[in-house]
């Protein structure tokens, strides 16, 4: 059995936004070798998910396929964008304290909680078994990277680490 790991950046915006990375995702398998066993691909960012989800084709004026806007436009409704201090119960005092101090981050970097909640429910990784060569996706399935943080652009890692033979 082989373990066989690589990883990539990809650039997120102020808003929440999607990285169709599947071809990344389907040339890192190529140069593992590996024709059969499970890959994985993982976000190691708190505020950032992984999801398998069909490509939608038509895309708004930010270039967000309308797919993934409904997404955006649902969370919305059930885990509101963090406006401002004390909409949600994070972050606390000690937590802006530590972010402040220890890391030397802006005290409003800390308004994510959205994001957060939001990368909880989809979850930050996906498994895609290999098989006889090929990433078993469906007809239709792609892989996104999603960040839903809107505080700050920052450079993103993906992760994908593949196990078999």
């Amino acid at each position: 059995m082989t373990v066989y790991h690589e990883s990539f950046t990809i650039q997120s915006d102020r808003r929440p936004t999607f990285h169709d990375v599947t071809e990344q995702v389907q040339a890192i398998k190529e140069k593992s070798s590996i024709t059969n066993g499970i890959l994985l691909v993982y976000s190691q960012h708190t505020t950032c998910s992984v999801l398998i989800q069909e490509e939608s084709h038509d895309a708004n004026y930010w270039g967000t396929e309308f797919l993934l806007q409904d997404l955006v436009t649902v969370f919305e409704k059930i885990v509101p964008t963090c406006q401002t201090e004390g909409q949600y119960l994070h972050p606390g005092p000690k937590h802006i304290d530590y972010a402040s101090t220890q890391l030397k981050e802006e005290a409003f970097w800390s308004l994510n909680t959205d994001a957060h909640l939001r990368s909880c429910l989809l979850g930050r990784s996906e498994s895609i078994p290999i098989h006889q060569g090929n990433l078993e996706l469906g007809q239709f399935g792609r892989v996104y990277f999603a960040d839903f943080d809107q505080i700050r652009a920052r450079e993103r890692t993906v992760r994908v680490q593949i196990v078999g033979e």
